[in-house]
């Protein structure tokens, strides 16, 4: 792992959904987790409500950054994450929602929890038996306990373990 401090994540699971939801018709919509590309960044910036410097996820050869899109609508990014492949497991570095999939008037849900659930399944696929770390933020360990099956593991450190990472990747990516 890199010796930089951690960035304490603050994504909220909406909802376990079986893949994305749209929150006024509650139709689900399958979707796609492919790596971001570079041309794509013109469209995730501050001055478009994202949060996150993703070019520099994206430029950080130590980093993996992946985006969800609806299956029939890949030209809309639902939301990102980056990870690190370590030796024995995913860590997560940054997790973001687009900024229409955050607060009260969202268009969609499942988004955050979908993207966890892809990291546990990468991290199944290298071996690492869908163990995933991450940093949170303090308030939000008892919500990352409840809703992912998180454990804390010291500080603010928690990681996903074998039994809750199944669980996930079976609820969204069935095959």
């Amino acid at each position: 792992m890199n010796d930089k401090a951690h960035i304490e994540l603050d994504f909220v699971i909406d909802k376990i959904t079986n893949s994305i939801q749209n929150t006024i018709t509650g139709d689900s919509f399958r979707t796609v987790v492919s790596r971001l590309k570079k041309n794509e960044l013109k469209n995730i910036t501050q001055k478009k409500g994202w949060n996150f410097n993703w070019k520099k996820e994206l430029d950080n050869d130590k980093l993996e950054v992946y985006k969800i899109t609806i299956e029939h609508n890949i030209d809309v990014i639902q939301g990102l994450i980056s990870f690190s492949i370590e030796n024995d497991h995913i860590y997560i570095n940054l997790l973001e929602n687009a900024p229409f999939n955050i607060g009260n008037n969202k268009v969609y849900e499942g988004v955050a929890g979908n993207l966890v659930a892809f990291a546990c399944k990468t991290s199944f696929q290298r071996g690492f038996d869908g163990f995933v770390a991450f940093t949170a933020k303090s308030k939000l360990i008892p919500h990352y306990e409840k809703n992912l099956g998180a454990c804390r593991i010291g500080g603010q450190r928690m990681i996903i373990a074998t039994s809750a990472a199944r669980t996930l990747v079976e609820k969204y990516f069935k095959t």
